[in-house]
């Protein structure tokens, strides 16, 4: 187990930039292929981004492709998640969390250790 705690939300207006950072600890974070989850209020968690242990591939839902960049820096331990055009429906808390299981990238039965998560609240 890797734990991870997130950090960088808040409250944005739409169209606005937010970028979020997760920590992690225990040394062997470089080993393991991370993503980003999200779970707004009455609904279920859903994928938002995967980033391969090398930082070689990365994935995301089509909700957010081509306004969310992931990213990590296996030497710091961190992962990243720069969000940009903001829209109403991002509002969710977003967690950072672990690729452990089988079921492919997009699944959010993949992931697990996610941490307390960070709030991102967009308004219009």
């Amino acid at each position: 187990q890797v734990p991870l705690v997130e950090s960088g939300g808040g409250l944005v207006q739409a169209g606005g930039s937010l970028r979020l950072s997760c920590a992690a600890s225990g040394g062997t974070f470089s080993s393991y292929d991370m993503g980003w989850l999200r779970q707004a209020p009455g609904k279920e968690r859903e994928f938002v981004a995967a980033i391969t242990w090398s930082g070689g591939n990365r994935y995301y839902a089509s909700s957010v492709k081509g306004r969310f960049t992931i990213s990590r820096d296996n030497a710091k331990n961190y992962v990243y998640l720069q969000m940009s055009s903001l829209k109403p429906e991002d509002t969710a808390v977003y967690y950072c969390a672990v690729r452990r299981y089988s079921g492919g990238y997009y699944s959010t039965g993949a992931y697990d250790d996610w941490g307390q998560g960070t709030q991102v609240t967009v308004s219009s």
